[in-house]
């Protein structure tokens, strides 16, 4: 399972964090590289939606949909049961866990694109999707304890908020404009890469910075943060097959079923459930599972999926 080179960034940005070197970006240039990418998955997925969009790929919606639903289901009584985690706190893990990391999704796309393994180009409209239901789910779990929700603060979070808005903004434009949107590919498709690599290079020192937070949460985090992407990635494959996906389709469904949130569902659930211990839900799926999927979940994924599928 050979590293990808975009994740090799990823690593350099750990090391310089652990040893402490001054290579901390400026905040308007992390926000900036988060919004290229998310525009840049956006029109990529809208262009082909324009150009193979039918009725199977509203069938294959629905089912997404009911796939990214599922995932809190399981994820929330192991935390709550195992855990020992309050209600609250549970549902909120759980609602990270069902929803997706794009920064993950942008990788496995490298990964794929770099060993010439093809997927189905729309695979962007299942990632703007698999950001909603998450959530919905996560909220109605935490009820029963008194949970009182601001109704159009939350929708506006789940619906408006920056991941949701600009990949599903720029998705309909790509599919839109459909030959037009070439004019912009020069910038959101050469650099794509080399942004993702500067992305990742201050992930690696984001999610290094938090290791100290483990300690205060314990073993049974650091567990879940493993056990869980494995096991969505289990479902996520076993979806793909369902929907009738390709290798590299299953590869990605795989790996956004093992991802989890770390922009969308935090901006979502600090609204809708301020009582939860956001650093709780954000430690487990930044400091432990992005970094488990961008060294290991992805190339494990990537060699089982080809080995049981050719």
């Amino acid at each position: 399972m050979q590293l990808d080179v975009v994740a090799a960034f990823f690593l350099l940005g750990a090391f310089a964090q652990l040893l402490k070197a001054p290579i901390k970006m400026p905040s308007g240039l992390y926000q900036s590289l988060t919004l290229f990418l998310l525009i840049a998955i956006g029109l990529k997925g809208g262009i082909a939606l324009g150009q193979f969009g039918n009725i199977e790929l509203l069938w294959q919606s629905l089912l997404i949909l009911g796939f990214g639903a599922l995932l809190p289901l399981f994820a929330f009584p192991v935390l709550l049961k195992l855990g020992g985690l309050s209600r609250v706190d549970s549902a909120s893990i759980a609602a990270h866990y069902g929803s997706v990391s794009i920064a993950t999704f942008a990788v496995a796309m490298a990964v794929l694109d770099a060993r010439e393994i093809s997927y189905e180009p729309y695979f962007p409209l299942f990632v703007a999707l698999l950001e909603i239901p998450a959530i919905a789910v996560g909220l109605w779990l935490a009820q029963g304890k008194g949970q009182t929700l601001n109704l159009r603060k939350v929708l506006h979070e789940i619906f408006l908020n920056q991941g949701v808005l600009l990949l599903s903004g720029a998705l309909l434009v790509g599919w839109w404009a459909g030959d037009q949107s070439q004019k912009l590919m020069p910038f959101f498709g050469n650099l794509f890469y080399g942004v993702l690599a500067l992305f990742l290079l201050e992930m690696g020192r984001v999610a290094t910075s938090r290791i100290n937070l483990l300690k205060e949460y314990g073993s049974f985090i650091a567990s879940f943060g493993v056990v869980m992407p494995l096991f969505g990635a289990l479902v996520g494959a076993l979806f793909a097959q369902l929907l009738g996906l390709s290798v590299g389709g299953t590869i990605l469904l795989a790996t956004l079923g093992g991802s989890a949130s770390y922009i969308a569902v935090p901006a979502a659930m600090s609204v809708a459930l301020p009582n939860a211990n956001q650093s709780l839900s954000i430690t487990s799926s930044l400091t432990v599972t992005f970094p488990f999927n961008i060294l290991v979940g992805i190339p494990l994924y990537s060699t089982l999926v080809i080995e049981v599928m050719t």
